[in-house]
């Protein structure tokens, strides 16, 4: 008689070329088909068909195709911003450089002490020298290059007026 277990019978119902069992097959006293408490009846498991996969990668790419463009045009804003803050800042910096030596200066490099040691970067160039300072008679504009990264756009000019006395 095979052996039991808590009253299944176990034998063997295949078995390889030396003989020895390889499934076991788990009947119960009339002689059904059984598993043994939290044991499956099939050996594959479960896996994605085809279509369940492709739904899935079709879903994912709408919510590219809708969530992609309003993300580049958040960051453009981001940058230009950005830049314009830049050029907020360096404009203060030439407007209380020219009250202290008497005239503007154009040269970008000459305010890098001023700001603490670097000139901010500008985000729409990836540099530092992103920025045009022009003079026309007593007034100075500083303004952020446009670039290449932040799509299109109009920086704000900043307008400087000193009268040098």
């Amino acid at each position: 008689m095979p052996p039991a277990f808590g009253g299944l019978i176990i034998r063997s119902t295949k078995t390889d070329n030396s003989g020895k069992g390889l499934y076991m097959d788990f009947r119960d006293k009339r002689g059904m088909k059984t598993t043994l408490p939290g044991h499956r009846t099939h050996r594959h498991t479960r896996a994605f068909t085809l279509v369940e996969v492709l739904v899935v990668v079709l879903i994912l790419l709408v919510l590219t195709y809708v969530a992609l463009p309003a993300y580049i045009t958040e960051v453009y804003i981001a940058r230009q911003g950005s830049a314009n803050a830049n050029a907020r800042q360096l404009a203060s910096v030439v407007q209380a450089k020219a009250i202290t030596i008497g005239s503007y200066d154009t040269t970008l490099t000459d305010y890098t002490t001023d700001m603490g040691g670097a000139i901010p970067n500008n985000p729409c160039t990836a540099t530092t020298t992103g920025f045009g300072i022009t003079i026309s008679g007593n007034q100075c504009r500083v303004a952020a290059s446009t670039g290449s990264s932040c799509g299109t756009w109009t920086p704000i000019t900043y307008v400087l007026g000193y009268s040098g006395e």
